[in-house]
């Protein structure tokens, strides 16, 4: 007996030593100066500073700034974001920006090595490359601003037995949404307000132009995993009220404004329930206007067995002595009455749910990854002018080619539908943290470019397409 007794208490304590060699620290310990950088990759010096100035391929620059959380969702500290978002309200009074968010997901953090940070920054050149071709005499190119948000992601760093930690994980992501993120969150969206403000302080406004006032600077966050569940969590109920709050000219329902201008969930770990409000919401409403754009974006891969198999596991025992229903709702799509499993939903993933998705996300081709180039940024323009367009025209039975990927709309989602649930090929993502795929890349790099230029649309004529 005490010999079983002992070996328990080694297990534990062992297990104890290894949950303490998973870093709980602050990464990017300089805030208030920027590190230029003429290298792709920062110096480890620069690496510690929380606001960083990159070269991209064609000789643009971009801002990468981190702000990190601790284990309690709380801001490992205030004057690391206040000194970042003072360089951005600073640089966004000078120029236009286009700030991309990411919260990255299990497994990773803010260290400087992670993989995510390296994906990220690779994004960020091919926008600010993107931007600088995309720019004109009258619409000069935006300043790309990225900002990594940092948590432990990750609490058992042993390979293999760090998957005991997906639920522990999960339950730190929603601390983090509840805490620090929705404050910076809304800091972030007030520098855009701030300066749609001064559009329209600057223009005469007739008493009969109901034209909102914008300006070009643009608001997109995207979650990975557990980042995911971060924003879900953060910016959930927000969204759900400008659904709501859609009153237009003439007392019509207008376009559905969402956070920012895009909300991009990856693989997100979180159960379908949280959605169902916004999902309910959508089905309700048959039309929109040709001028809608996305407001959010959920991918999730049909090879992503850590949400598909493991999360409603999970769920099933933590959820057992919860009662649920059978719900109806109406499609106006369909024009038929829809029985959602409450019980289903509530234990498995978002993306994994049938009832709510909208899309599937397909290849033109079967190709290997190895063969696959990253998209040039003159190659993207063309394809954004082409997609913007068949946006704008999406109707019964239309497909929307992204390069080498196809968007198709299920039979039961309203045409330009602006939530998005995607259900991923898995050659286009292999698994749960798989979010290098360049054909991937380039979609959520279009969707972008959607929803941050397609505010004032130009007529199309669909009839001749």
């Amino acid at each position: 007996m005490k010999t079983t007794a002992a070996s328990i208490a080694t297990i534990v304590l062992a297990l104890l030593t290894v949950t303490a060699c998973a870093p709980h620290m602050k990464y990017r310990t300089v805030h208030p100066d920027v590190c230029v950088s003429t290298e792709p990759k920062p110096t480890p010096e620069c690496e510690t500073y929380a606001l960083q100035q990159l070269p991209s391929n064609n000789g643009s620059s971009y801002l990468l700034g981190f702000i990190e959380f601790d284990d309690q969702g709380q801001l490992w500290d205030r004057k690391q974001m206040h000194d970042v978002l003072t360089n951005l309200q600073t640089k966004g009074g000078t120029r236009d920006l286009l700030m991309v968010v990411f919260v990255h997901g299990w497994k990773h953090s803010a260290a400087p090595s992670d993989a995510n940070i390296t994906t990220f920054r690779k994004v960020l050149a091919n926008l600010s490359d993107t931007e600088a071709l995309l720019a004109t005499p009258s619409t000069p190119a935006r300043q790309v601003v990225g900002i990594y948000f940092g948590w432990r992601g990750g609490s058992l760093p042993v390979k293999y037995l760090e998957n005991v930690t997906f639920w522990d994980r999960k339950n730190t992501a929603q601390k983090v949404g509840y805490g620090g993120v929705a404050e910076v969150l809304s800091q972030l969206e007030d520098i855009k307000v701030t300066k749609d403000s001064m559009v329209c302080r600057d223009r005469t406004v007739s008493k009969n132009d109901d034209t909102p006032c914008s300006s070009n600077t643009k608001l997109v966050v995207v979650g990975h995993s557990f980042g995911g569940a971060v924003m879900q969590t953060a910016v959930a109920q927000i969204l759900e009220n400008r659904f709501v709050q859609t009153i237009g000219p003439a007392g019509r329902k207008s376009d559905i404004k969402g956070f920012g201008n895009l909300v991009v969930l990856i693989n997100p770990a979180f159960e379908a329930n949280l959605f169902t409000p916004m999902s309910d919401m959508a089905a309700e409403r048959r039309t929109y206007f040709p001028s809608q754009l996305p407001v959010m974006l959920v991918l999730t891969s049909e090879a992503d067995a850590a949400t598909r198999y493991a999360f409603p596991i999970g769920r099933w025992f933590s959820t057992i002595f919860e009662k649920t229903h059978d719900r109806q709702r109406r499609n106006a799509e369909t024009g038929q009455t829809e029985t959602i499993s409450e019980h289903d939903a509530n234990v498995r993933a978002v993306g994994h749910f049938t009832s709510y998705r909208t899309h599937r996300l397909y290849p033109t081709k079967e190709r290997k990854r190895e063969e696959l180039k990253a998209a040039g940024a003159a190659d993207s323009i063309r394809m954004f002018e082409r997609s913007r367009a068949d946006w704008v025209c999406d109707a019964p039975g239309s497909k929307i080619t992204f390069g080498d990927v196809v968007l198709e709309r299920t039979a039961n989602s309203a045409g330009r539908n602006p939530y998005l649930v995607v259900y991923v090929d898995g050659r286009l993502i292999h698994d749960h943290n798989d979010i290098d795929d360049p054909r991937v890349i380039e979609f959520v790099k279009q969707m972008i470019l959607l929803s941050s230029h397609s505010e004032k649309q130009t007529a199309v004529d669909c009839k001749t397409r």
